[in-house]
Order: structure tokens, then C-alpha cells, then sequence
């Protein structure tokens, strides 16, 4: 059976000086998508169920955009959540595993340097968000009527999501010292913040001061500007969701890549 990307490596053997990085992200890759069943295929059963469960219960109670079905209106949000949640696990997980079986150590003594330790991580991690969410998309497309008014959006908003979680989940793995910690992590900071974005409801139908505490959800503006290039519609402006979402992605990749470089709770 042949493996997961295996046709991509030869188009990079030539490219001596990136070899490294290219090495570290093909490994990560297949860390992944050799588990396909946990890392794609489950978060695809779990946006079925939601579908389900909401749709049917408030599909014919709850119009937001004029046009669009309620159904309709969750499936940006429900694959923009998994985006970010998929890409947090992917460099996270990674990190502590190494850490707690002790291979990082091969990492630390490779030639492989903070920035580019970081490309590697971070880029794998865009890798699985992205494929998670297209696999929604595709599942959504055949029973649902979507549009895709910009489609240059959507793959923005998915690239500074996913990179800005990628990194956030570095930051989280090099923080961390067991599984615990992490786990703490997803379900304590990272899932109340994706689930009270707007994935199921526009923050405009909040009462003001659920309304206002809202804005100050950095993954609401990833998920209204994902939205926007569906449907053409969002809560706030979606050059305010594009400044929020590279502001985002570049702070947490700032810390991320500093916390490699300063080799934090790595070399002790």
C-alpha cells in the first residue's frame, strides 16, 4: 500500500536548503495521516452529528442571512471550528509526545533550527486543518445548496486560522509537561472559545452584553471572515475579521518561534 504523500518528496530533492524543513513536515504529515481514522475521519463523524442534531432541531426555527438556510449557515462555522481545533492537536500533540517519550531530543541535535522547526510544525499542522476541513465541505456539498461568493476568503481565513492555532499549539506543547496539560489546554481554553465564536449563531441575535464580550473571541472574527466568503454576509466588517486574524496568527507565531529559539522547557 503506498504511503500518504509519498509522490510529493521527489519534487523537493533537488532543494538541498530546504531539505531539513521539508524532512521535518513530510514526517509530520505521515504522523497524521497514517492515523487518518482519529485525525480525519473523526472530526468529519463528529460535524455529521452536529448537522444532524442542529439542523433538524432549529433548521426551521432560525433564519440569519436572508436566503440562507440554518442548516446552511453552520457549515462555515462547523468547518472553520475544525480547523482550528484539528491544527491546535496536530503541533501540540506532537510536541508533547516527543517530549514524554524523550525523542526530542533527535530533533534538538538535528540540524534543524528554530524558524525552521517552526515552518515544518506549524505548515503540517495547516496541512490537517485544511484537509479536515475540505472533507466537510465536500461531505456538505452534496446535500446542502452553499455557495463559495469569494473562495479567496475562505482559503485566507483557513491559512491564518490554522497557521495562528498551529503556532498557538507549539506555544501550548512547549508549555506543557505531560498529556494532562495539554488535554487542560483544549478542552478549558481552546473549545469554549471555538464553541461561543458564532459556529451556531450570529452574535448580532446576542443580548448587548454577550454581544460585546463576544468581540473579544479572536476565533469570532476567523469564523465570520471564513463565513463571509460563503455567503458574501457577516457580523462585522470583514477587513476587521482579516486585521483580527492576521494579528492573531502572526502574535501567536511570534511567540511560538521565540519560545523555540530561546529553547524553553526543552533544553534542561
Amino acid at each position: 500500500m503506498p504511503e500518504p504523500f509519498g509522490k510529493l518528496q521527489p519534487a523537493v530533492t533537488g532543494c538541498a536548503h530546504f531539505a531539513p524543513t521539508w524532512t521535518l513536515f513530510y514526517k509530520e504529515s505521515l504522523r497524521f495521516s497514517k492515523v487518518w481514522l482519529q485525525t480525519i475521519a473523526a472530526p468529519l463523524i463528529t460535524t455529521i452529528l452536529y448537522l444532524v442534531v442542529f439542523g433538524n432541531a432549529l433548521g426551521g426555527h432560525v433564519s440569519v442571512y436572508p436566503g440562507v438556510s440554518y442548516t446552511a449557515f453552520i457549515v462555515p462555522g462547523l468547518m472553520m471550528m475544525s480547523v482550528l481545533q484539528n491544527a491546535f492537536a496536530n503541533s501540540s500533540s506532537s510536541l508533547i509526545q516527543s517530549k514524554v517519550t524523550g525523542n526530542i531530543v533527535f530533533l534538538l541535535l538535528s540540524p534543524l533550527g528554530p524558524t525552521e522547526i517552526f515552518v515544518a510544525m506549524v505548515a503540517a499542522s495547516v496541512l490537517r486543518g485544511a484537509l479536515v476541513g475540505l472533507a466537510i465541505l465536500a461531505l456538505a456539498l452534496i446535500f446542502l445548496h452553499i455557495p463559495l461568493l469569494h473562495p479567496l476568503w475562505i482559503i485566507l481565513f483557513t491559512l491564518l486560522g490554522a497557521s495562528g492555532m498551529g503556532a498557538l499549539g507549539l506555544v501550548a506543547g512547549l508549555w506543557a509537561e505531560k498529556f494532562d496539560q495539554i488535554a487542560g489546554f483544549q478542552n478549558f481554553v481552546i473549545t469554549p472559545l471555538t464553541f461561543l465564536a458564532g459556529v451556531f449563531y450570529s452574535v448580532q441575535s446576542l443580548p448587548g452584553a454577550w454581544r460585546q464580550l463576544s468581540l473579544f473571541n479572536p476565533f469570532f472574527y476567523i469564523i465570520d471572515g471564513f463565513r463571509y466568503g460563503f455567503f458574501a454576509d457577516s457580523d462585522v466588517s470583514v477587513w476587521a475579521c482579516l486585521g483580527v486574524g492576521i494579528a492573531f496568527a502572526g502574535g501567536t507565531g511570534l511567540l511560538a518561534w521565540y519560545l523555540l529559539a530561546r529553547g524553553y522547557k526543552l533544553r534542561q
